[in-house]
């Protein structure tokens, strides 16, 4: 029976760096660990981050809610009638490579490391990821956890051209940054339309899987699902303790949950964090951020990658672009999925919904007077039904909105409005 699996963030990480989470869209709980790979320092010493590691050290680690609504398909894929083995099909996935891949970049993220006894440091690769150039201003769009900690940026194209990459920003919530660079006759990728993706489409991953030299990997394979809900793993260094949507509650020290994942079998490793899942005509769709490690232990978890949709990704670059970061709405408690063993002992009839464990001082639910063990069931009336359906309505808000939740407290149901507030920064 399956009842677990690690997923790995896309970049590539330090060894021994695997982290862990839980994908709350399938019917049984499974762990996430990142599929990054980060480069261990000359000293040894591992890093914590996910990304792919440099050419040097081609050994991989790895780095990577509930209620997603694809259901993984067996069906026959539905972009063309050609197979996989069919001469026509090895033409068009030629034909997509050849449009997408030298717009597909490898971006190493570098740190400094302290010298021996005091001495001044040397820069070294802390980690290897990928991203894909979208724009003809430079801009890359990536995953978060392949900048995360860099104190600068190296950028190298397929066609072995390297520049320096600047940040333009970053938003651990969603998991997505933008980095730019300065050059003439930039490739683009273009973007695509992720609502019209449907389960059983063909699809084609590019990236920089294990930092292997030589440019970018390509892999096919099809939409397993649709609409899947992912908790990532928490940051290693989160200061505050718990994720900082729920207000930093130590009970919730996973990290953000990711929304409206693309499933895929198309094989991705560490180091494709923040590449291009497309479609057969060459359009981005999604990006390659997660993929799935062992299901128990010995045993390999087999074609499960998630990839954030183009659609949910694009948005949040926009406004990385224009202001250098993304405001999200928060309410400020930390709260445990309600199972029927919690309801019994709290004695609330409600079958669905989360219950606040603890109520972030000041913050918007506590001006509201939620309190500990009120259990909300509704969102402006819509049921909670998953473990992530609570932060996915309130990621549909702006802060200064308001929402209306209905709580059940005891055996009383209750209505409480709530206005959101802004998200402290990590």
């Amino acid at each position: 029976m399956f009842l677990a699996s690690s997923l790995r963030l896309l970049s590539s990480c330090s060894r021994g760096g695997r982290r862990v989470c839980a994908v709350l869209a399938l019917a049984a709980l499974l762990t996430l660990s990142a599929c990054t790979q980060k480069v261990a320092p000359n000293s040894g010493s591992n890093t914590t981050r996910n990304s792919a590691p440099s050419s040097a050290q081609q050994a991989a680690t790895s780095r990577s809610t509930p209620g997603g609504a694809g259901v993984a398909s067996t069906a026959a894929p539905s972009s063309g009638a050609v197979s996989p083995a069919s001469a026509s099909f090895q033409s068009v996935v030629r034909d997509v490579v050849q449009k997408v891949k030298p717009a597909v970049v490898q971006i190493t993220n570098q740190q400094v490391q302290p010298g021996a006894f005091g001495t001044g440091g040397i820069t070294v690769p802390a980690g290897v990821g990928s991203g894909f150039i979208y724009d003809n201003q430079g801009h890359i769009l990536t995953n978060d956890h392949v900048v995360a900690g860099a104190q600068s940026l190296l950028v190298t194209l397929p066609d072995g051209r390297t520049f320096p990459g600047r940040l333009i920003g970053a938003d651990s919530q969603t998991d997505l940054a933008v980095v730019q660079i300065s050059g003439s006759n930039l490739p683009v990728v273009p973007l695509g339309d992720s609502s019209k993706l449907q389960v059983g489409d063909w699809v084609v991953a590019i990236g920089n899987a294990l930092a292997l030299p030589g440019g970018p990997t390509v892999t096919q394979g099809v939409v397993s699902a649709l609409g899947r809900s992912v908790q990532e793993p928490p940051p290693e260094q989160n200061g505050n303790g718990g994720n900082p949507f729920f207000g930093g509650a130590p009970q919730q020290a996973a990290g953000p949950y990711l929304f409206d994942l693309i499933q895929t079998d198309a094989p991705i490793n560490p180091g494709n964090s923040g590449g291009p899942l497309v479609d057969l005509n060459g359009n981005v769709i999604g990006i390659n951020t997660l993929a799935a490690g062992q299901a128990e232990p010995g045993v390999q978890a087999e074609g499960i990658g998630f990839a954030i949709a183009i659609d949910t990704a694009k948005p949040i670059a926009d406004q990385l672009v224009a202001h250098g970061s993304v405001q999200h709405a928060y309410l400020g408690i930390g709260y445990l999925p309600l199972t029927p063993a919690i309801a019994a002992q709290l004695g609330v009839s409600a079958k669905n919904g989360a219950v606040i464990l603890q109520v972030q001082s000041g913050g918007p639910a506590a001006q509201a007077g939620l309190q500990p063990n009120d259990v909300i069931t509704q969102v402006d009336g819509k049921d909670l039904v998953g473990d992530s359906a609570l932060p996915q309505a309130i990621s549909q808000h702006k802060p200064g909105d308001t929402v209306t939740l209905t709580v059940q407290r005891g055996n009383r149901q209750i209505s409480v409005k709530v206005t959101l507030g802004q998200m402290p920064a990590p």
